[in-house]
């Protein structure tokens, strides 16, 4: 059987789709990112602290997508902001690191965008970083980033 018009067989048509090669509407379809939850940071609590989850360490340097809530910034002009599982009404940097919640993920944005309320949930595609780093320019200490990010409401 031939593809007719468009010179692809059925069976040439379903090889592309299993490659994720489909166009569909002019354009490439785009595979889903993998789901990254703050429930799946760490492994597990010991007394020698948290351990980063096997999940986490296979996906550090891939693109991912998180679900959460925007900390209220350091700044309004910063290019970043902290994630968050649940609302936080105070900005984490103006409180104790006692106050400070474990299941953060800092987010440094490819471009500036408006922040948004505190409490409205947001979607956030970036490139997973895991490992100790010192943002040159704050001083600020992070183990677990999203880089090159941008963020939408949920």
């Amino acid at each position: 059987m031939t593809g007719g018009a468009t010179g692809l067989s059925r069976r040439g048509f379903l090889a592309l789709g299993g490659l994720g090669l489909v166009l569909a509407g002019g354009g490439p379809v785009q595979a889903a990112l993998p789901r990254l939850g703050f429930d799946e940071l760490y492994g597990k609590v010991s007394v020698l602290g948290l351990t980063l989850s096997d999940k986490l360490k296979a996906l550090t340097g891939q693109p991912v997508a998180m679900r959460g809530f925007m900390a209220p910034p350091l700044k309004a002009e910063a290019k970043f902001f902290v994630l968050s599982s649940t609302p936080l009404s105070i900005c984490p940097f103006c409180s104790s690191d006692a106050d400070w919640p474990e299941d953060i993920v800092v987010v440094y944005l490819s471009e500036k965008q408006t922040f948004v309320q505190y409490n409205a949930p947001i979607d956030v595609e970036g490139t997973l970083e895991v490992g100790s780093w010192t943002d040159p320019e704050t001083g600020f200490v992070s183990l677990i980033r999203l880089t090159a990010a941008r963020f939408s409401p949920a």
